[in-house]
C-alpha cells in the first residue's frame, strides 16, 4: 500500500505513533474490509511500570470490530507486542489505544452501541450493528457499572420510591429516583423492606449522606414504610398523590362492578331512561367515562356521565367522590397550605365515611391512618410526579430488555436511560466523542 494511503487510513482511525495501518484489504462480495495495523518500533515502554527502551518479546494476533467504513463491515487487526522489561522483570502485552482490554470491540464501535441502546431495544440494535444481542448486554452492563461506579449522591434530599414488575404481576423491582435532580438513583430486585436499606447502603457507597434526606414520596406500601423507618428515621415521610387517587379509582370501580353484578335488575330499569337504547353500549359508555376526566369525554360519554348524574345509582355516589378528591389535591398543590389541605382532606374523609360505600369507607380508614403524611404528600413539591412521568421511559426499559428479559437486564437498561450518567463513553458521531 502507498505511503499517503497509508497515512490517509491512520488518520482516519485516529491513530498515533507507533500504531500505523500498514495494509487494507477490501472485500466487495462479503462487504468487508480489514485493516492491518503494525506498532513500530524495537524498543517501547513497558506497560507495567513505564520504563523506556525495553525490548518486544513477542506479538500476539487481535482482531476487533471496529465502526462500518463506507457501509462495509470493518475489522482491525493488530500483532500486539509483549514487551519484556529489564526493570520490573514482567512480560506484559501492549495496550491498544481503540480497544479496552478484554474486548472483541473497538471502545468507538462500544460507544455508538450504547448510543443506539439508549433509544432502541437492545435485539434491534444487534440487528442493526450485526452482532449478538449477549454481546451488546456485556458492554453495556461493563459501561454502566463503570459509570455507576464515579457518581456522586453528595446532594440527595428528597427521594421517591416505587415499584415496577418486569413481567406484569411478577419479578418486582423498587426504584429510587432522586426527585430534585430527577433522575434515576437506585434499582434492585423485590419490593421489601431490606429493598430501601440496599438503597441506603449504596447512596453511602456513593458519597451520600443517609441523614440528609429529610423527605421520602411513596406509595402506601408497609414494607416500603418499615424500610425507611429503619433506614431514614430522620425522613418525613409523603403519600404520593398519584397513588392516593389511583386508590379512589380503584374504589370507584369496586363500587361500579357490584352494582352491576349485585343490583342489574335496578340498574337495567333505570338505563331505560339511557340516551342510547343499547343497554351494552350505554354500560360501557360509563365504564370510561367515569375513569377519564371530563375533558376527555366523548359526545357519546358526556351523555352517559350526564345521565348517571342526575342517576340515583351508587356509582354516580362513586364518581362523585373520587372527583372531589381529585379536586382536593389540585386546590392543595395551587395553594400549597398545609392548613388548608388539612382541612379539606378532613372534611373529604367526613363524606366518605358518610357514604355507605364500603370500598370508599375502607380507603378513608387508610388515609386517617396516615393523615399528616397524605397531606404532606399533597403540596405542590412533595409528589412522586416526576417517578410517574418516567414510568413510561421504565416501560420502554421494559421493551428494550426483551430477548434476555430479567430484572438485571432490567435495571441495567434502567441505568442507562435514566440515571443522567455522566462518565459514558460519547458517541463518535457527537462532537468531542470517541475515534
Amino acid at each position: 500500500m502507498g505511503v499517503e494511503m497509508e497515512a490517509l487510513f491512520t488518520n482516519a482511525l485516529g491513530l498515533q505513533a507507533p500504531w500505523v495501518v500498514e495494509n487494507v484489504k477490501l472485500n466487495t462480495t462479503d462487504r468487508r474490509i480489514d485493516f492491518e495495523i503494525g506498532c513500530q518500533g524495537a524498543g517501547l515502554a513497558c506497560p507495567a511500570c513505564g520504563a523506556g527502551a525495553q525490548p518486544i518479546h513477542d506479538r500476539l494476533l487481535r482482531s476487533w470490530r471496529h465502526l462500518d467504513f463506507f457501509q462495509f463491515e470493518t475489522w482491525l487487526h493488530c500483532e500486539v507486542p509483549r514487551i519484556v522489561c529489564s526493570d520490573c522483570g514482567k512480560t506484559t502485552q501492549m495496550l491498544v489505544p481503540w480497544a479496552r482490554p478484554g474486548s472483541g470491540f473497538t471502545v468507538a464501535f462500544e460507544a455508538f452501541a450504547l448510543a443506539l441502546c439508549r433509544d432502541l431495544p437492545v435485539n434491534q440494535t444487534a440487528t442493526l450493528l450485526r452482532c449478538s444481542d449477549k454481546q451488546l448486554w456485556r458492554r453495556i452492563e461493563f459501561y454502566v457499572e463503570q459509570a455507576r461506579a464515579q457518581e456522586r449522591f453528595t446532594d440527595v434530599r428528597i427521594v421517591g420510591i416505587d415499584e415496577t414488575s418486569v413481567r406484569r404481576g411478577q419479578n418486582y423491582t423498587t426504584v429510587v429516583h432522586d426527585l430534585d435532580a430527577k433522575r434515576l438513583l437506585f434499582a434492585t430486585k423485590g419490593r421489601e423492606h431490606k429493598t430501601v436499606l440496599d438503597f441506603v447502603d449504596d447512596l453511602k457507597a456513593h458519597g451520600g449522606d443517609s441523614e440528609q434526606v429529610k423527605h421520602v414520596c411513596m406509595d402506601m406500601s408497609a414494607a416500603y414504610a418499615k424500610g425507611v423507618g429503619l433506614a431514614l428515621p430522620q425522613a418525613q415521610i409523603s403519600y404520593d398523590r398519584f397513588h392516593v387517587v389511583a386508590m379512589a379509582m380503584d374504589a370507584m370501580d369496586q363500587v361500579r362492578r357490584t352494582e352491576m353484578a349485585q343490583d342489574a335488575p335496578a340498574v337495567r330499569v333505570a338505563l331505560e331512561s339511557a340516551v342510547d337504547n343499547d343497554e351494552h353500549k350505554t354500560l360501557k359508555q360509563l365504564m370510561w367515562g367515569m375513569r377519564r376526566n371530563p375533558e376527555s369525554w366523548s359526545a357519546k360519554q358526556t351523555d352517559a356521565m350526564h345521565w348517571l348524574q342526575r342517576s340515583l345509582l351508587k356509582s354516580a355516589r362513586a364518581w362523585r367522590l373520587k372527583m372531589a378528591l381529585r379536586a382536593v389535591y389540585a386546590r392543595a398543590k395551587e395553594h400549597n397550605s398545609v392548613q388548608q389541605a388539612s382541612v379539606e382532606l378532613q372534611a373529604w374523609l367526613s363524606w366518605a365515611f358518610r357514604c355507605r360505600l364500603e370500598p370508599f369507607k375502607k380507603l378513608a380508614r387508610s388515609l386517617k391512618e396516615r393523615f399528616a403524611a397524605v397531606v404532606r404528600g399533597m403540596l405542590g413539591h412533595r409528589s412522586n410526579a416526576y417517578v410517574e412521568a418516567m414510568n413510561g421511559l421504565l416501560q420502554q426499559a421494559k421493551r428494550a430488555a426483551r430477548g434476555l428479559r430479567t430484572s438485571d437486564n432490567f435495571i441495567t437498561i434502567a441505568y442507562l436511560r435514566m440515571s443522567k450518567l455522566k462518565h459514558l463513553p460519547a458517541s463518535p458521531f457527537a462532537p468531542g466523542g470517541v475515534t
